[in-house]
């Protein structure tokens, strides 16, 4: 998941259905062209001018005070009347790392609340730094172990203070094996490195790849082999322009053989890229640590045929990637109206075969793409393009692109702890799991599962139902004090079994040939409210209410108010929400008074 680096920001603006909160249409974001810019800033202006004002007039409330300037990078409008806007913060120049909050008005444009990351004044006590930016930037190279960019101040309102400080980005970082790149804040004042964060998200964590390794546990999972069908391309068509949008066929390693929108660029050449859907597209990184797109080779083919079904071709594992990324851009849109991972009307793009012998698979924002390795060829015997897999690693983007959830510490290891970055996975967890659902292939059958597909011996590699049957990651069901002090992915749990018991509810029961017992804390009956109202409730709840810092007992509360928006505060829906938190322990009254 990407740190925040300095860069310029964009505005969405999106309007939602009332009745489901699953939305209807949404205004493109500039970069989209200039009319649509046009049109997006055009009715943003009035929400966005009210909001601005509304957070300096309520300032006990907002935190926002003197010296703080806010950029608008979300703009939402709800049918039912009310507005939300997501500022970034910067203090007398400087970008405020946690400083990020979210204003909320009411069809009037008048203030109704706000969703802030910083409970307290970000001001530092001194603005004037003790290193230089070069020092810094030694610093960050050094404990990141590569290219250190150029040292910007920022202020550090993180984890209840706030202090001046250098971010700065280090790409080709040595301390993983796919290298890549990471962001380190280092103190303006007395040089200790205050947070040291990767910039992409890894599928799997450096404690499930060690479980594994002291297990013995090899990962070789099933390929389906079908063969290509005839007929599917338009290679003999005459009397036409290229390049133009056509059908063609991929025999995948996963999902079996599949329809691909790809792009013909003459009468023999085909292009795996979908116009359709943005310009959606995956290329080959040529087992390079590639970073930048437009450096992977394209993936072309004489036949509009791609893959074979096996590793033997190239092509096969960008059949998957290309479908899994296609089938999660269509969830998000025909699901919420969300227009490419970043609401902005761009497509996704991939890059298979990333590096050499890497067992994992990223959402990178540096590239703005998904990679893919190929497996290590020992433990890992497969690319890793697993359907579940793209739909968790994409909605990663879409957290990046909204609340930017992030972990609260790392350690030497690289293992990420801390409640925002487990809610973050959890997400990523919840929506994968609904992008299966959406696509409903039968040769990848929709369930609360993830990681179905890896050919991990205990079948799985996380479950929504029943988190704590995974033991490779020791995931939990319910949350404690401790749960701080938990390795993301493990503490994810928390938030998706309160989202599977909200979808389906508690016991028992056979959901697509898969049986399901989901426990809860203290022996809690929850009856579910559906899969649709759940995933539009966590959904409103992410774009709406959450901000980087967001920890459980504020996604109950954010989860709550969505649930209030949707369906009313007298409703079953919400009534249910607050039972499926209680089911995993999470409750107003267990509220920690340290927020971390």
């Amino acid at each position: 998941m990407h740190r925040p680096h300095i860069r310029t920001v964009a505005v969405a603006v999106a309007v939602a259905t009332a009745a489901t909160g699953l939305a209807g249409t949404a205004l493109a974001l500039p970069g989209a062209g200039p009319d649509s810019a046009a049109a997006a800033t055009s009715a943003a202006a009035p929400v966005v001018q009210a909001a601005r004002a509304a957070a300096f007039a309520h300032a006990s409330q907002t935190g926002v005070g003197q010296g703080d300037d806010l950029r608008a990078q979300d703009v939402m409008l709800d049918p039912e009347g009310a507005r939300h806007v997501r500022f970034i913060r910067t203090h007398q120049g400087m970008p405020v790392l946690g400083g990020d909050l979210v204003v909320h008005l009411d069809h009037g444009l008048a203030y109704t609340g706000v969703t802030r990351a910083a409970g307290h004044d970000v001001e530092p006590a001194t603005t004037k730094a003790k290193l230089t930016p070069e020092q810094a930037a030694a610093k960050a190279a050094s404990v990141a172990k590569g290219d250190a960019g150029t040292a910007h101040l920022v202020v550090d309102a993180r984890g209840g203070a706030s202090a001046l400080a250098y971010q700065v980005q280090v790409t080709g970082s040595a301390t993983t094996e796919s290298g890549g790149s990471r962001t380190v804040v280092v103190d303006a004042l007395t040089g200790k490195v205050r947070s040291n964060t990767p910039d992409s998200d890894e599928f799997l964590s450096p404690k499930l790849i060690e479980a594994l390794r002291e297990r013995g546990e090899t990962l070789d999972p099933a390929t389906d082999n079908a063969p290509l069908p005839s007929g599917l391309t338009a290679a003999g068509s005459t009397a036409v322009t290229y390049p133009r949008t056509v059908t063609g066929s991929g025999s995948s390693l996963f999902v079996g053989t599949v329809s691909l929108t790809t792009t013909q660029t003459a009468r023999t050449s085909f292009l795996l890229k979908d116009a359709t859907r943005y310009g959606t597209e995956t290329r080959d990184a040529k087992n390079k640590l590639l970073e930048n797109f437009s450096k992977g080779t394209k993936i072309t083919s004489t036949t509009n045929k791609w893959g074979n079904g096996s590793v033997s071709s190239r092509t096969s594992a960008a059949v998957d990637a290309q479908y899994g990324i296609t089938k999660t851009l269509d969830f998000y849109k025909k699901t919420f109206g969300r227009k490419g991972i970043a609401n902005n009307s761009k497509g996704a793009q991939a890059m298979v075969h990333f590096g050499n012998k890497i067992a994992n698979a990223f959402w990178d924002p540096t590239c703005n793409c998904m990679l893919y390795g190929d497996g290590d060829g020992t433990m890992f015997k497969k690319p890793l393009v697993a359907l579940d897999v793209t739909g968790h690693e994409l909605t990663h983007g879409v957290v990046e692109a909204t609340a930017k959830l992030e972990p609260t510490y790392v350690d030497a290891n690289g293992n990420q702890f801390g409640e925002p970055g487990s809610l973050n996975e959890s997400l990523a967890d919840i929506f994968g799991s609904n992008v299966e659902f959406y696509a409903n292939n039968p040769k990848n059958p929709p369930n609360y599962l993830i990681g179905e597909k890896l050919g991990l011996a205990q079948k799985f590699l996380r479950r929504l139902d029943h988190p704590s049957l995974d033991k490779l990651e020791g995931t939990i069901d319910y949350w404690s004090a401790s749960t701080y002090y938990t390795e993301v992915h493990a503490g994810s749990g928390v938030s998706s079994h309160a989202y599977y018991l909200l979808a389906e509810g508690s016991g028992k029961k056979t959901i697509g040939g898969v049986a399901y017992n989901s426990p809860t804390y203290g022996g809690l009956s929850v009856k579910g409210i559906g899969r649709a109202k759940a995933t539009a409730i966590f959904y409103r709840a992410l774009t709406r209410y959450m901000v980087s810092t967001t920890d459980f007992h504020d996604a109950r509360v954010a989860t709550l108010k969505a649930a209030k928006d949707l369906y009313g505060a007298s409703s079953t829906e919400y009534k249910t929400v607050d039972r499926a938190w209680a089911a995993v322990n999470v409750t107003a009254a267990n509220t920690p008074a340290d927020r971390h």
